[in-house]
């Protein structure tokens, strides 16, 4: 007889995960932090209540490709335009910087030993720390009315292309995970799937751009984007050794300046995923983080990676501003601005332990370090905007 438990589970994920985000949303914090604590507490290192299953590992899987896709699909190619090469310095040391102080952190800490595997796993979680999510610094700005100064437009610019190279950076090493042991294979098949994508975006851009011209209001424009997702996301995986994630990101890219369909197409597919799959992904995280497993070596390396975290974030990015001729004040504003780490961040996570590349036992040093800066976030940057010059 079949087992309809999971709708029970279901019914608990998604009313835990929306009180707890509300709850979350109403003390400024990011509503994915109540959702990662409704998994804490509901599952093993709670109340027991959740456990992970083939269903919930397939619909969290599910709920990630859609949160990438819709990320991708969101992003404003002509904002990135128009901020060039200032936004792109400062991306770039906030990738940099963090992948090197946090991936050397955890070699220091779990490795001791110097080769290729162990410098992989090191640099999958100092890729997990290159992410940014603005959302924290956006709502500051807008608060503070400085969303509309160039410090604030150097902000979203910049997160829009450290999301890019964060992906990036994931595909490089989830190819390396993936591979043989063979090198050039490994980069061969990586440079193999961004042609793949070049062709596949010219091909389907135009395909969409078609649709789009009578159809662009219509449902099936939607439902036909998410099927270009999920190919893209299995082409990636099974044919690239690149992670899913990455295929359903470009996916979305392809298709960010359809401008009669992309709204439309990114509201349905948000609604979507936020109804079930995004809570129950989140949900999942919250299940894996074992706080049971923490010993005082973990407890310590995870508060030093949270600081880690949010100076990495402050340095890299600052430092880049301050290359491209901002002032120091400036410079301080967009690396705070650029320390909350959030949706993205996690996904990486999860995409490393599903790899072999990071033992689930850090999971919970993760979450907090995610927890932290986004709650560190909006009090430095009043802070720092306040007690400073007019930004302009």
């Amino acid at each position: 007889m079949q087992d309809f438990g999971f709708l029970l589970t279901l019914a608990i994920i998604l009313v835990s995960t929306k009180l707890l985000g509300v709850a979350s949303a109403k003390v400024h914090m990011p509503q994915v932090v109540g959702a990662l604590l409704a998994g804490i507490i509901l599952g093993p290192s709670g109340f027991g209540v959740l456990s992970s299953t083939d269903f919930f590992v397939k619909a969290a899987e599910i709920g990630v490709i859609m949160l990438m896709f819709t990320a991708g699909i969101d992003t404003d190619m002509e904002e990135l335009k128009h901020t060039g090469l200032q936004a792109f310095v400062v991306a770039c040391m906030g990738v940099l910087i963090p992948l090197i102080m946090c991936g050397a952190l955890y070699f220091f800490f779990f490795e001791g030993e110097f080769n290729t595997v162990n410098v992989l796993r090191a640099s999958f979680v100092g890729s997990v720390f290159s992410a940014t999510s603005v959302s924290i610094t956006v709502e500051t700005l807008n608060e503070m009315g400085k969303i509309k100064t160039r410090t604030g437009t150097t902000l979203l610019s910049a997160a829009l292309i450290d999301d890019v190279l964060g992906i990036i950076v994931l595909s490089v090493l989830t190819g390396f995970a993936n591979g043989s042991g063979n090198v050039l294979v490994v980069l061969l098949l990586i440079a193999l799937f961004f042609v793949f994508v070049l062709v596949a975006g010219f091909v389907f851009h135009w395909v969409f751009v078609m649709i789009s011209k009578e159809h662009w209001h219509s449902r099936r424009v939607a439902i036909w984007a998410l099927a270009f997702a999920f190919l893209m996301a299995y082409c990636a995986e099974e044919f690239f050794g690149v992670a899913d994630i990455t295929g359903a990101f470009f996916a979305g890219l392809i298709l960010c300046n359809i401008s009669k369909s992309r709204q439309f197409v990114a509201k349905k597919i948000t609604v979507s995923s936020y109804l079930l799959f995004a809570p129950v992904f989140f949900a999942s995280v919250g299940m894996k983080t074992d706080l049971t497993t923490m010993n005082s070596s973990i407890l310590l390396f995870a508060l030093i990676l949270a600081i880690f975290g949010v100076i990495s974030k402050i340095a890299g990015c600052g430092l880049g501003a301050k290359v491209c001729g901002m002032t120091s004040h400036q410079s301080l504003v967009v690396g705070i601005g650029m320390v909350a780490r959030s949706e993205v961040a996690l996904m990486v996570a999860q995409k490393g332990i599903d790899a072999g590349m990071i033992d689930a036992k850090i999971l919970p040093a993760i979450v907090l370090s995610v927890v932290v800066s986004g709650l560190v976030t909006p009090i430095l940057l009043k802070a720092a905007i306040s007690k400073g010059p007019e930004l302009v």
